[in-house]
């Protein structure tokens, strides 16, 4: 019988050791660490950030210390997996907030030379504390390097929410579409379908689910505003259009699954495209397929970007063209490294990607299908499964 489906405080733990032994391999007295992903993907502990700065701090004997305001203590106790839980009252406070973070790192042991991802909590809704090398007086390495290449290979345990991420997506788009038809707003669309998909997630995996995100509480489909002729603005934001005739739709569909996601594109139409539009969208499809074909372990992410860009050469495309091929998901929507031709990070077996390069023209509107994939030893698994071609895409009017 399955009971949870979530990381394991074992996965967190090994973890942790691994990038603690990477620290001091490095000669380094301990790890701290204050990005909420970061935290996330080493505790386990999800939380909204605020100007009360939060801090994951690993010792160099391997205990596990959340930081975190007095708000925050019965949260952190019963949602992380670490060893202990200090707590400060209030910031600024009186005592400050930073005092009790100093104590700690001089319990743990983190002087002289201290890995960090970043100097600092930082200056976000008002924050204004001093760096971390100010705070302890030690000198501080930035890990991010090693903490990105460490997320970007999924385990089983990630891969598998991943897919469960998918699968309630996948959900939510199809009832995007349903429910998409002229004179409506996206508004009302929307959100139908991402409550409708969310009630249908939460009453099959309710007792095991839980989003683990500050951004979403459920399985979400949705326009962004990209409709009709903001199609071809790639990060245009919603703005209660009504669907008309004619319109190019570009839609997202996601859900987060103990903080993990995945990511699901199309370009649709409302009626039958003309001639130009489906020649921009069959181009659509081919440069998708040439990324796929050329995603393999070994490879370097760059190359992937420079097939697609042959391609725009080839049928002189560039006018069309906004951004790279794809990048990274997990805990973040987007996660490194990249699918571009600056990123020459080798494609290894247990990355997951989006693909998805685009072709924008204010006249014909925005083409831009995104699959989630995973790297295999022998290429990589589509883990997306909504239909790609153009006549499952049509809306009738």
């Amino acid at each position: 019988m399955i009971t949870s489906i979530a990381i394991t405080p074992e996965e967190h733990r090994a973890r942790c050791d691994a990038l603690l032994g990477n620290a001091q391999e490095a000669g380094l007295s301990g790890v701290v660490l204050f990005d909420p992903y970061y935290v996330l993907y080493y505790a386990g502990f999800a939380f909204v950030p605020t100007e009360r700065p939060i801090a994951l701090v690993l010792g160099a004997d391997g205990t596990r210390a959340l930081v975190v305001p007095r708000l925050e203590v019965e949260h952190a106790e019963a949602k992380s997996t670490v060893d202990r839980v200090e707590h400060y009252l209030e910031y600024p406070g009186d005592p400050r907030a930073e005092d009790v973070f100093a104590r700690t790192l001089s319990e743990m042991g983190l002087t002289g030379s201290i890995g960090a991802d970043q100097d600092g909590y930082p200056w976000i809704l008002g924050y204004r504390g001093p760096t971390l090398s100010e705070l302890s007086g030690a000198s501080v390495v930035r890990l991010v390097a090693e903490i990105e290449a460490q997320m970007a290979i999924k385990s089983e345990a990630e891969i598998a929410l991943i897919r469960e991420s998918i699968r309630w997506s996948n959900l939510a788009h199809r009832l995007l579409q349903r429910y998409t038809r002229v004179g409506v707003t996206e508004t009302e669309v929307s959100q139908r379908a991402s409550d409708e998909a969310t009630f249908a997630m939460l009453d099959a995996i309710g007792e095991i689910y839980s989003a683990q995100s500050f951004v979403s509480s459920g399985a979400g489909a949705g326009y962004r505003g990209q409709i009709g002729r903001n199609s071809a603005i790639p990060h245009a934001l919603a703005g209660n259009l009504v669907f008309a005739a004619g319109d190019v739709l570009v839609t997202g569909a996601s859900a987060p699954v103990w903080g993990y996601l995945s990511e699901l594109e199309r370009t649709m139409f409302v009626g039958e495209p003309s001639a130009e539009q489906e020649r921009m969208f069959d181009h659509m499809l081919a440069l998708q397929d040439l990324a796929f074909a050329a995603i393999r372990p070994g490879r370097g992410c760059s190359e992937v970007d420079l097939a697609v860009r042959a391609y725009f050469d080839e049928h002189d495309l560039w006018p069309h063209w906004r951004h790279h091929t794809g990048h990274a998901i997990g805990l973040r929507y987007h996660e490194g490294p990249f699918l571009d031709s600056g990123d020459d990070t080798e494609i290894r077996p247990g990355m997951v990607f989006t693909v998805e390069p685009g072709l924008y023209s204010p006249k014909l509107g925005g083409y831009r299908h995104s699959d989630t994939v995973l790297v295999t030893d022998g290429g990589i698994e589509i883990l997306t499964y909504y239909p790609r071609d153009v006549a499952s895409l049509v809306i009738p009017t």
